[in-house]
């Protein structure tokens, strides 16, 4: 799949929802809970669920990042599954430290 910046995807296993801050190089399988991320108003089949190897959640207003392709997305809701490309799931952006102000 192309992403470009600003593109808004949801599970099809369940309820989390992103948006793409930084697209990958290339074309990218994006997944959550281990099946493929669906446009956002595309509905989901329903019968689905969660592979256990993608069970670890996704927390809302944090950012995920995939290394290997360079794609960075915002999780807009919250869901049970991970986030994953492929086979490889993306880990949580860490935080910068802001400087001191002394």
């Amino acid at each position: 799949m192309k992403l470009v910046p600003g593109d808004r995807l949801r599970g099809s296993a369940d309820a989390t929802e992103v948006i793409v801050v930084r697209p990958a190089d290339d074309d990218v399988d994006l997944r959550c809970g281990g099946h493929p991320m669906l446009e956002l108003g595309a509905q989901p089949d329903g019968q689905l669920t969660i592979d256990p190897a993608y069970d670890g959640g996704t927390q809302l207003g944090k950012r995920y990042v995939h290394a290997g392709s360079g794609l960075e997305v915002l999780c807009t809701k919250a869901g049970d599954g991970s986030l994953s490309v492929g086979a490889d799931v993306l880990e949580l952006k860490g935080t910068k430290a802001l400087p001191s102000s002394d």
